[in-house]
């Protein structure tokens, strides 16, 4: 046990301390290994013929942190506040808008879910139905918002989340629904999906976009949603594969940057161009909604060309 114990000495002798030199000098916690081990490790190993030292800063490099540690620098927690859900004066007339508003905003989630349940059930129409409530909700909590004056960022995220239940979701279910037994199950599933993906990537861009008060970029999920809805519940007679084409059509438009004009535009038109479209709708409804939709589908690229043109 001596004999071993001074072994173990000899093998991890520190020596610490300060060398004079300009070169060689070592502070307080340098560590250098004893003179006689260095030579036996070059003969053993063919080391370098400089000592082997460890400087305080790789030392200090190694070190482990402990994540219980405080940090360096303390938080101000002070200018954290909270935002109020309701900007302005809360008076109870304002807070009985805002609750309207928001309940409205509840109704189309609402209704976006029992679409879901009556599609499941097989009736798609009936479905199709509910998804056109849920368009004319969605369009009169921003309306009653603006009115009231209660519009909030809160409203606005409310809105977001309703939006991606009632026409990311609910809608491609109608769809699917809807193609079940006359279209490719496979393909039928890869469409939905993708009004699916491109209402999320359409929502979350439109949140951290600037808005632009004459057109759309893109066609907005509101109205793909409405486009969808009333293709099932009159039951255009077309091909599953020509439906499957317009859904994905319609899923690539959400997401592109192409203009496209506001509703408060298209209702400011001259009263003569919307002659064409109710006397088509009453010699043939189908057809005369295939080619409206077809129109304004076309109308965002021929913007953008003409934009390009322009500037």
């Amino acid at each position: 046990m001596r004999r071993s114990s001074t072994f173990a000495r000899q093998v991890l002798l520190v020596r610490v301390g300060r060398r004079d030199g300009d070169g060689d000098q070592l502070n307080g916690t340098d560590l250098v290994l004893p003179e006689h081990r260095v030579n036996r490790q070059r003969r053993r190993y063919g080391f370098d013929r400089r000592a082997v030292t460890l400087d305080r800063a790789e030392i200090e490099a190694v070190v482990p942190v402990s994540p219980a540690l405080a940090p360096a620098t303390p938080v101000d927690e002070s200018s954290a506040m909270a935002i109020p859900l309701l900007p302005g004066a809360r008076t109870p007339a304002r807070r009985m808008k805002f609750a309207l508003v928001n309940a409205c905003t509840l109704a189309s989630l609402v209704l976006g879910i029992n679409a879901i349940f009556v599609a499941m059930t097989g009736e798609t129409r009936i479905a199709a139905l509910l998804l056109i409530a849920c368009v004319v909700f969605d369009g009169l909590d921003g309306a009653l918002a603006r009115k009231f004056g209660v519009a909030s960022p809160f409203g606005a995220q409310m809105d977001s989340l309703a939006d991606m239940c009632s026409f990311g979701l609910a809608a491609p279910v109608v769809v699917y629904a809807s193609l079940a037994g006359s279209a490719p199950t496979a393909a039928a599933a890869v469409a939905a999906a993708l009004v699916a993906s491109c209402a999320a990537i359409r929502l979350a861009r439109f949140n951290v976009s600037p808005k632009d008060g004459r057109f759309f970029c893109g066609v907005p999920t509101t109205m793909a949603a409405a486009v969808l809805a009333l293709t099932v519940a009159i039951g255009l007679p077309l091909p599953a594969i020509v439906q499957i084409g317009g859904v994905a059509l319609l899923a690539f438009a959400m997401v592109s940057s192409f203009p496209y004009a506001k509703l408060a535009r298209l209702v400011k038109l001259p009263p003569w161009l919307w002659l064409a479209p109710a006397v088509g709708a009453l010699v043939d409804i189908r057809l005369t909604f295939a080619l409206v939709v077809v129109g304004y589908l076309v109308s965002g690229p021929l913007l953008w060309l003409h934009q390009r043109r322009t500037a």
